[in-house]
């Protein structure tokens, strides 16, 4: 594999804030690398830095004589995704910069537009979704043909209909990419290197070749034998600590030698002992009520448009104490709006929505409505003062804002000065703050890093009210929640007993399109023989292969997940983690017997 570009002893600081020092890496052909790290830790401005739109404070870059690189921001500003502009005059002109001839650019306009499920072309960008503008984006950076495409968070603000085509797309091309990302399926399934950006590290990040779950047991294997070099390093300065103080004294070059040692384990003792502590996360406790009520709340036959659009309904819900619901569905498709019946904030169209007395509701807005970005992080994170009550206690705003990951020095910097996962964890900050018997959440994990979501993850397994989760982090959707509810856009919703299920029985429009990505390269291959099958048939064999192979992942994870030692002792989430693999084993099963049966009519067998 050749190198695409080089960087070493790479730092940046923002102020006096250090965000990487001394990085040294290389990315090359073929890799297609998911960057890893936590909030703060400069994964946004090392892309930057890459993509030669920063610079860093010191260190050199070195990349292949006419790299051809290509940058997709976590946030496109208006000057380039223009809101008037419609989306084939936004492509047209990035094509027509590109020195190909006439037809080659209205092939490879055309084939982007159909790779990417554009309906309608001419609909200007200001009129689309943030997961449609971001399919936009990306096609934009794609038709320039590079050789090394940067993405950060490109799956935020998508709905999973938008994720599930970018695998697929992703996938398919063909060149390298380093993608930032906090979505755990994602990295497991199209990445084939990750490195973690993180100051504990010695080089300042951890690299490792093949896939997320490779990465995490080499990972956890360098943390074990780094608690065992602690742990014997900690045992050596106890014994020099007892020697110095029987009152060793620097009479000879030996003892001087001796004292000196033991001053520098002390000193590397300390430094491993930070570095071991540094991978810490934010301390969650998401505070329930501990309401006994039978039922929370209860939808009866409630439906709901919304601009002359039908979303759902007749819909029948019942919310208990203890229930965890998720919610699915493409963007537009009626999730938040169902949520903001549930809180009282809307009123059903039909039907009738009850809560028990005195409910106490919670809601978590994905669009960060209720936070002032011009206030300052002590004034958000106190708003009454320098203490909170929290759990009965007096808690002062230095041990909160150290809770949540913030240091002292940015307590008087306004919230606008924050990263998108700071300001998701002072949301969540006074999130603690309300005790609820019924939580909903709208997409909390936005630019949250992979150890606060775990943390996350857990606290919400553990609350005792019901909660209402939707969210495009498929991972921590299938782990929290006891059921799924999917709304399809048109008016119909259906439950299913988890992510897996959903998924093995969803057809989107991506994995019927699983070949459009290559027409963005080349163009359409051939018609495959016609035999007796009818055209949706032969449409549906070209791509019931990657069907089969992504279902055959799922089974293989659930079969993982039932082996888990972990998990050894717990009946109950045995049977779950049995249902789950049964569910997928027969979605493998049925795919199978139609690729069978399809690969006989074809040639008449």
């Amino acid at each position: 594999m050749g190198i695409l570009i080089s960087v070493q002893q790479l730092s940046k600081a923002w102020g006096s804030r250090t965000l990487f020092d001394g990085l040294t890496f290389g990315l090359f052909e073929g890799e297609r690398t998911g960057l890893i790290g936590p909030n703060g830790a400069g994964k946004s401005t090392l892309l930057r830095i890459l993509a030669g739109e920063e610079k860093s404070d010191r260190g050199t870059l070195s990349m292949r004589r006419g790299l051809r690189m290509a940058l997709v921001k976590q946030k496109e500003d208006d000057s380039i995704l223009r809101p008037d502009l419609t989306v084939r005059a936004f492509l047209t002109d990035i094509v027509d910069a590109l020195h190909l001839a006439d037809y080659e650019k209205e092939r490879r306009l055309e084939t982007a537009l159909e790779a990417a499920q554009f309906a309608d072309a001419d609909r200007p960008l200001g009129e689309l979704s943030g997961g449609w503008r971001k399919r936009a984006a990306i096609l934009a950076g794609v038709l320039a043909d590079p050789e090394l495409l940067l993405l950060d968070e490109p799956s935020n603000h998508m709905d999973l209909e938008g994720v599930l085509w970018l695998e697929v797309f992703l996938k398919a091309w063909k060149g390298a990419f380093a993608v930032v990302t906090h979505d755990r399926y994602f990295l497991e399934r199209v990445c084939n290197r990750v490195i973690e950006i993180d100051r504990r590290h010695a080089e300042g990040h951890f690299s490792s070749q093949g896939s997320y779950r490779q990465f995490l047991e080499k990972r956890l294997e360098l943390m074990a034998a780094r608690q065992a070099q602690e742990a014997s390093l900690s045992n050596s300065v106890r014994r020099e600590m007892e020697w110095l103080a029987r009152g060793a004294k620097a009479r000879s070059t030996k003892q001087q030698a001796r004292i000196k040692r033991a001053g520098e384990s002390i000193e590397a003792l300390e430094d491993l002992k930070s570095s071991n502590r540094s991978g810490v996360s934010a301390r969650i406790e998401l505070g329930g009520s501990g309401r006994r009520t039978k039922e929370l709340a209860e939808l009866r036959q409630v439906e709901k448009s919304m601009g002359g659009k039908k979303l759902f309904g007749p819909l029948d819900l019942v919310l208990r104490p203890g229930e965890r619901l998720g919610l699915l569905g493409t963007n537009g498709s009626g999730k938040s709006t169902l949520l903001r019946l549930l809180s009282g904030a809307l009123k059903a169209d039909a039907g009738e929505v009850r809560h028990a007395d005195q409910l106490k509701i919670v809601l978590f807005d994905q669009h960060r409505e209720t936070l002032d970005l011009n206030a300052t992080l002590r004034e958000s994170l106190c708003p009454g003062g320098d203490q909170v009550h929290f759990r009965n206690q007096v808690v002062h705003v230095t041990a909160w804002c150290k809770r949540f990951l913030f240091s002292l020095d940015q307590l008087e910097l306004p919230l606008h000065r924050l990263s998108g996962g700071e300001q998701a964890r002072v949301l969540i900050a006074r999130l603690m703050l309300q005790p609820a018997d019924l939580l909903l959440l709208d997409e909390p994990t936005n630019d949250l890093d992979l150890a606060t979501l775990e943390v996350l993850e857990q606290n919400l397994m553990d609350f005792t009210g019901a909660l209402v989760l939707v969210t495009h982090d498929r991972y921590l959707l299938d782990r929290v929640s006891q059921r799924i509810l999917a709304l399809d856009g048109r008016g119909n919703a259906d439950f299913f007993a988890d992510y897996a299920q959903w998924e093995a029985q969803y057809e989107s429009p991506s994995e019927r399109e699983s070949d459009a990505p290559r027409a963005v390269e080349a163009p359409p291959a051939a018609n495959p023989a016609r035999g007796a099958l009818s055209s949706s048939e032969r449409n549906e064999l070209k791509n019931i292969e990657g069907k089969i192979a992504n279902a055959e992942e799922l089974a293989r994870a659930a079969r993982v997940a039932l082996h888990d030692p972990s998990v050894a002792s717990d009946a109950a989430e045995l049977m779950a983690r049995q249902v789950k693999l049964d569910a997928a084993q027969a979605a493998v099963d049925s795919l199978l017997e139609r690729w069978d049966y399809l690969e006989k009519k074809k040639t008449g067998g």
